[in-house]
């Protein structure tokens, strides 16, 4: 069962949500309505989401600020933003704060079940007005490859970081590579340190940004 906690600033967004998820997904359960982010950072330690469907305009705290100390205070809770706002700055500032998946609000309802699902299980799903925008964004304004941190990767680091930023869960990279998910997990920490990142959002950005991920050995 995923848990999800939903925060919207707009009581009928909320309201609404909890209606359809609630009633059509019988793997999903709503744990809880926050109308700001620092509601939904008060209620993270006593309902324990598995996923936060965050949007990002919204008073008191908003939504890259509040992903930012999600992922600091609690980085086993996974964040997907669900939001009207496609404008690069919001973005790209969703990205950077560690969100794992960017998901517009007209969305069918069908693509917001997938995207959460998704989203528990490690996959980062983007909405394909937002990946567009990203795209654009690595092809250009990516600046040379940065030799220096690849240096930093094992041939395996990188073998590791490739399937991340593909998308790729730590079970499923685990099984691919035949490891355990342990040691997945100890590969990961090493690449998220030596790139200085604190998530799998994070890494996969400077992967791609970087081209850190297919280099030749």
């Amino acid at each position: 069962m995923i848990k999800v906690l939903i925060c919207d600033d707009q009581l009928m967004v909320r309201e609404g949500l909890n209606t359809i998820l609630s009633n059509t997904e019988a793997d999903i359960q709503i744990v809880g309505l926050a109308r700001d982010g620092a509601q939904a950072l008060d209620l993270i330690p006593k309902l324990n989401p598995n996923v936060v469907l965050m949007d990002l305009k919204m008073p008191v705290m908003n939504g890259v600020q509040a992903t930012q100390q999600i992922k600091k205070d609690h980085p086993h809770v996974r964040v997907l933003i669900l939001t009207t706002y496609d404008a690069d700055e919001w973005v790209f500032d969703a990205i950077r704060a560690g969100a794992d998946g960017y998901l517009l609000k007209d969305a069918d309802q069908e693509k917001l079940i997938q995207a959460i699902l998704e989203t528990a299980t490690g996959h980062t799903p983007v909405d394909s007005a937002v990946a567009g925008k990203l795209f654009d964004h690595v092809v250009h304004h990516t600046p040379e490859r940065d030799t220096t941190l690849a240096g930093k990767l094992s041939p395996r680091e990188r073998e590791l970081l490739s399937l991340l930023a593909e998308g790729y869960s730590n079970a499923e990279i685990a099984e691919r590579l035949f490891l355990s998910e342990g040691t997945v997990r100890n590969y990961l920490s090493n690449v998220f340190a030596k790139l200085g990142v604190s998530d799998r959002t994070q890494a996969a950005v400077l992967a791609l940004k970087y081209g850190l991920s297919n280099l030749d050995d």
